[in-house]
């Protein structure tokens, strides 16, 4: 039988890089760490990390595991929760978010939700996707209003499923005076020489991207965690910026907001639950809920 503590040392593990920093994060020893991990390869008989001097790889064995030792810890969490709503009779249901769609698709969707189902008992957070999936996957959030850009979704594992809602495309912004405010779309490359303003970390990293491809590095001259500061920023003439069409519904004036030609950069918005939850009721109401809300128009 596999040991669940051993489990969760093998996440750690994982989630640390190394048996000395997953010791600390569990306050075990960094002995008893290896004597776990080893303790489950004898179980399993197979090798699931590997060692070496800068650290600890998880094997492919290893990977199943710790994607294994996530599933029973979220079901571990979900059954207390239930448990802790015996007394109750109401059902908690968690959402974690990052903020502008939060700001656009949840309060319609949530007030759809609570009037069908009063007894709920609703609790947001804010995170970023990386942050929420986890979160997800822990059972400490039921479900993650989320995005991804190109390719998987990020921290994608066993278990975990994504239903999409909307695709949504970044713009570049620019003061409404700039001489390329009058146009109906932009390449890129045409905005190499100037200054850009930064919306966010994650939108930094795509810009980045699309800019190499574009044959040129952009200049930063303004960094921010706020879409709207971002535009307050591009109106006082800082910078240009690319910023996601959901955070521009209601941009500050003195900014313009231009399509980016093909292909164009886009965020992918939807949901994250772990597969077994999907079917949970409150669960599959609220992504009905924001399943309509985006159909019907963001912000409607």
């Amino acid at each position: 039988m596999i040991d669940v503590q051993r489990l969760r040392v093998l996440r750690a593990v994982a989630d640390h890089g190394s048996f000395n920093r997953a010791a600390a994060a569990l306050r075990l020893t960094p002995s008893a760490v290896s004597q776990h991990v080893a303790a489950l390869e004898r179980a399993l008989d197979v090798t699931v990390v590997t060692r070496s001097t800068r650290g600890v790889t998880l094997t492919r064995a290893g990977l199943i595991m710790v994607s294994a030792a996530e599933s029973v810890d979220a079901e571990l969490t979900h059954a207390r929760a239930r448990i802790q709503r015996l007394g109750t009779g109401r059902t908690r249901l968690t959402i974690a978010t990052f903020t502008s769609g939060g700001r656009l698709l949840l309060p319609t969707a949530l007030a759809r939700l609570t009037a069908d189902h009063p007894d709920i008992l609703l609790h947001v957070r804010e995170a970023e996707p990386g942050d929420s999936l986890r979160l997800v996957r822990e059972g400490t959030a039921d479900l993650a209003l989320a995005y991804h850009f190109d390719g998987p979704l990020p921290g994608r594992r066993t278990g975990l499923e994504w239903t999409a809602l909307l695709a949504d495309p970044l713009r570049l912004v620019l003061p409404e005076t700039h001489r390329l405010a009058g146009r109906a779309c932009l390449d890129l490359a045409e905005l190499a020489a100037e200054p850009w303003v930064l919306g966010c970390l994650h939108t930094e990293a795509y810009l980045r991207r699309y800019a190499e491809r574009a044959g040129f590095e952009p200049e930063v001259r303004g960094t921010t965690t706020d879409y709207f500061f971002a535009c307050s920023l591009v109106a006082a003439g800082v910078g240009v910026s690319l910023i996601p069409s959901i955070a521009l519904t209601s941009p500050p004036p003195g900014v313009r907001a231009i399509p980016v030609a093909e292909p164009a950069p886009t965020r992918h918005i939807g949901v994250a639950t772990i597969g077994r939850r999907r079917a949970d009721a409150p669960v599959a109401a609220l992504i009905r809920a924001l399943e309509e809300q985006t159909a019907a128009g963001p912000g409607s």
